[in-house]
């Protein structure tokens, strides 16, 4: 299950910063949305994946509350998960 979250981070930390750093450029700066249409359902949908699987794992890492708020939060920050990967999902036996 630990692997499982380690690509969702990885994916939804990419989806991200394609959506904030790519497809909302060109959608403001060109008119054009599709790639915005494109990248944010995937998004949307790792972010759930990303948070449940957050909430479900928090008893296997004993994070305590202010870790756990932060696992929660990097999801909305730019670079914010792969922070999380490098922070608290070191090697572990769950």
């Amino acid at each position: 299950m630990v692997n499982i979250f380690r690509i969702t981070a990885f994916l939804e930390g990419i989806s991200y910063l394609l959506l904030l750093f790519v497809a909302v450029p060109i959608k403001y700066l060109n008119g054009d949305p599709q790639y915005v249409k494109l990248l944010g359902m995937p998004h949307g949908l790792l972010f759930v994946a990303y948070i449940v699987l957050a909430i479900w794992l928090k008893p296997d890492f004993k994070w305590s509350k202010k870790d756990f708020i932060i696992v929660l939060l990097a999801s909305v920050i730019p670079f914010g998960t792969f922070y999380v990967e490098k922070k608290f999902l070191k090697p572990h036996s769950a």
